[in-house]
């Protein structure tokens, strides 16, 4: 035989090579979740204010980016279809590790209510649309008067709360 290697020399690597794939595949996605850093954690100080909105301004049009063509659908809560408050719900939990109320009714309770002169980044926003079964709407502010939400017309979108409709039917904001 060319080669002559020792029946334990290969046992050994074999045995080796499996500890390190162990190490390398322990991590579980329950663990992962569990270890996901909450949005107070990231981008919140002591104080509530946003420590780096710039990140969360990122992970917002990241998470815009992978929902546009989402079609709009009432009590929807996937990428077939997805209504206002199903969209938070998803966005809190999924970028900020927030669990939120289902509806736009209970999600308006959350946090502390905040004037518009105050929004910032991530803060909820409410208006009264007369759409829907409670005639609410919610999205989060984003910067600029511009914020994300799941729109009856254009799916998940950004939308500007300075235009005539927008300001017209703000109706709250509220901090987390």
């Amino acid at each position: 035989m060319v080669f002559s290697v020792k029946k334990t020399t290969l046992i050994g690597a074999a045995c080796l090579s499996l500890i390190v794939l162990t190490g390398c595949s322990n991590s579980t996605d329950s663990n992962k979740q569990k270890n996901k850093p909450s949005v107070s954690k990231i981008y919140r100080s002591s104080t509530g204010s946003l420590s780096d909105p710039i990140i969360a301004i990122s992970s917002l049009s990241e998470h815009q980016h992978q929902w546009k063509g989402t079609r709009y659908r009432l009590g929807g809560n996937s990428r077939s279809g997805i209504d206002c408050s199903g969209f938070m719900q998803v966005t809190f939990r999924d970028l900020f590790g927030i669990d939120l109320p289902r509806t736009t009714s209970e999600q308006a309770k959350e946090g502390e209510r905040i004037s518009k002169s105050e929004l910032r980044t991530g803060d909820l926003v409410f208006f009264k649309t007369g759409r829907g079964p409670n005639g609410k709407h919610v999205g989060v502010y984003v910067k600029n008067g511009q914020f994300l939400h799941a729109s009856t017309k254009g799916g998940v979108i950004y939308s500007d709360m300075n235009s005539p409709y927008w300001s017209r039917t703000f109706w709250q904001a509220r901090r987390l």
